[in-house]
């Protein structure tokens, strides 16, 4: 099955799902400074029964995008980053995919690392992990670079053009995150990986914000 789908996608398919089963054996407590925590020092129970203290590492503004809540969190992802990371790494090259992918998880992070360090100071610190971060930066750059081809929807099951999609969702996390509504998802961090996408695919176009002068 992954025998069509490009290195830098397989590989990343891989390493998620590998590194979902080793915390499923091994359990999510060895795995806490992998995920991303608020700046502070929080209390949490470590593997052998003792309180120890976590918090933010530099490491986990990537870690964290390997890393997954459940089978479903899991599932997900990876069928987006199949279904959107195979085209633009056949059409963009492995290295330009690869970079554009791990600079929309960074940007995800810093942006989801700002949110959680607001709301852990009025109590409440949560740890974040998942790849949507990256994987919302693919589904705006599918969006920018094939805005007329047409995805059909899960729920509903109707076809929509990629740019409509894109622009659809985008709002709706948008709202989703201002307003609160479904918590425990990292809404501003799915905002945070397709704004650094955009940027991205901008710099690399010369164009707005990053217009380059005519000579």
């Amino acid at each position: 099955m992954l025998d069509n789908v490009p290195p830098i996608t397989r590989a990343l398919l891989i390493a998620n799902v590998l590194l979902f089963l080793a915390m499923m054996a091994l359990g999510e407590a060895r795995f806490i400074d992998l995920m991303l925590w608020p700046m502070g020092d929080y209390p949490v129970r470590l593997p052998d029964g003792s309180i120890g203290l976590v918090g933010f590492l530099p490491w986990q503004l990537i870690s964290y995008g390997f890393l997954h809540g459940g089978l479903t969190h899991l599932f997900f992802n990876m069928f987006a980053l199949w279904m959107f990371g195979g085209p633009l790494e056949a059409t963009w090259g492995s290295c330009r995919f690869m970079n554009y992918y791990l600079i929309c998880v960074l940007g995800a992070g810093l942006v989801q690392l700002l949110v959680a360090t607001a709301a852990a100071s009025s109590g409440g610190a949560y740890p974040t992990v998942g790849a949507s971060g990256g994987v919302f930066g693919l589904l705006l750059a599918y969006g920018m670079l094939f805005p007329n081809h047409r995805l059909m929807l899960l729920f509903p099951p109707i076809p929509m053009r990629a740019r409509t999609f894109v622009i659809c969702y985008g709002l709706l996390e948008l709202v989703l995150g201002v307003t609160g509504t479904a918590s425990g998802v990292a809404h501003f961090a799915h905002l945070g990986g397709m704004a650094f996408g955009f940027l991205l695919i901008q710099y690399w176009r010369g164009r707005w914000p990053f217009r380059r002068p005519r000579r």
